[in-house]
């Protein structure tokens, strides 16, 4: 739902269609200069082609590297040239016209080439700092927190050009293991400066705040001072969808503060599985709609069993019919020996269901609570899925 809002859902089936419109783009150039050769040859001389080899070069450009933005704009001047010299009427004025006007036009594609080029380096740079300072500010959990198997995981959309705000933060607290998975509206450096305060705020409210839902309030003031520093859009329309959940020491059971964000799921060791629906649902934080009261619900947590929490880059992700990837479904009746396991097989099912086009980013966190005297399950190698032999 919130996805929606954040405008970052692209037009159902683009994945697949994006294939097949790339090669189509690479082909038409040359198509153009092919169709214009055919219609000048079939087509009596006061028709001109000259618009489709004009055509060609500046296609190219936004699309081609500059050796071949240079080749292609060649390329029609020697089709023109060859064309002319087949009618001998290449010392006329008008053929020397249309050979001035495709230089030009050539010169002019290389360089929009070099423009866009330009752009696509800067656009390249800004994201490799945003997944830097990304990394920065998530670093990845031990994967024994607390008495707890734990995984992380944070993934990157292969469709978009900038780092998204996907968040995700374990600790050991005197109240149990704290941990938040979140979402933060929005793209880029601005995007990775929210997830900082988000990440800050949660460190810091876990191991001081007797509850989880002062730990979602402080969070909420954090967002509040936030958006009142940078007084512009991001105060007005910025939030955070975020999954809040405590496991406190030695308890079989998990407490959980949803604002927003998609549910979490509890895998069973037999299969089973269960949504964590909220009782009441909540809006995300930072939206500044009055006091919203946090209410935390409960649920058993069994030894053995698997907490899994994630964003809707996973949820989200659609394959070529725009049919979204629902992660119950997929996940109910399978076992996996550990949480590393586990991710590992969501970000392979989630990119065989999009088929490698995915176009947002995706957080996964999983939390395992051992059974007493349970091996070392890394060592495990079988997982058990509904197509297993």
């Amino acid at each position: 739902m919130w996805k929606r809002l954040k405008l970052r859902g692209r037009p159902a089936g683009e994945g697949a269609g994006g294939a097949g419109t790339r090669q189509f783009v690479r082909m038409l150039p040359m198509l153009m200069i092919i169709g214009g050769l055919v219609f000048d040859l079939l087509t009596p001389p006061t028709f001109t082609a000259i618009p489709l080899f004009v055509a060609a070069p500046l296609i190219a450009a936004p699309f081609f590297s500059l050796a071949s933005t240079v080749r292609i704009g060649v390329a029609s001047m020697l089709a023109v040239i060859a064309l002319r010299l087949s009618s001998n009427t290449l010392p006329e004025i008008v053929p020397l016209i249309e050979l001035l006007t495709l230089a030009t036009v050539s010169v002019l594609a290389v360089v929009i080439n070099g423009v866009v080029r330009r752009s696509n380096e800067q656009l390249a740079s800004a994201r490799v700092i945003a997944e830097r300072a990304m990394q920065a500010v998530l670093p990845k959990p031990s994967d024994r927190i607390g008495g707890l198997h734990v995984a992380a995981r944070y993934e990157a959309a292969q469709a978009d050009e900038f780092v998204g705000g996907d968040l995700f933060a374990v600790m050991d607290t005197p109240y149990g293991v704290r941990l938040v998975v979140g979402d933060v509206r929005g793209k880029g450096l601005d995007a990775v400066e929210t997830v900082a305060v988000v990440i800050g705020a949660f460190r810091e409210a876990a191991e001081q705040e007797r509850s989880l839902e002062s730990v979602a309030r402080r969070l909420e003031r954090a967002l509040a001072r936030e958006g009142e520093m940078r007084r512009g859009l991001d105060a007005v329309e910025g939030f955070t969808t975020a999954v809040l959940a405590e496991i406190p020491s030695g308890a079989s059971r998990v407490r959980i503060v949803n604002r927003g964000h998609p549910e979490p799921i509890l895998l069973h060791p037999d299969g089973g599985l269960d949504v964590l629906v909220p009782s009441v649902p909540a809006l995300p934080l930072g939206m500044d709609l009055g006091a919203w009261p946090d209410r935390a619900d409960e649920w058993d947590l069994p030894p053995g069993t698997t907490l899994l929490l994630y964003t809707d880059g996973l949820s989200e992700a659609r394959n070529a019919e725009g049919v979204f990837y629902d992660p119950a479904a997929r996940l109910r009746g399978r076992i996996f020996p550990g949480p590393e396991e586990l991710l590992s097989a969501l970000s392979d099912d989630v990119r065989l269901h999009t088929g490698g086009e995915s176009t947002d980013d995706m957080a996964l966190l999983a939390v395992v609570r051992p059974a007493e005297g349970q091996p070392d399950r890394r060592r495990t190698v079988r997982i058990v899925g509904p197509d297993s032999a």
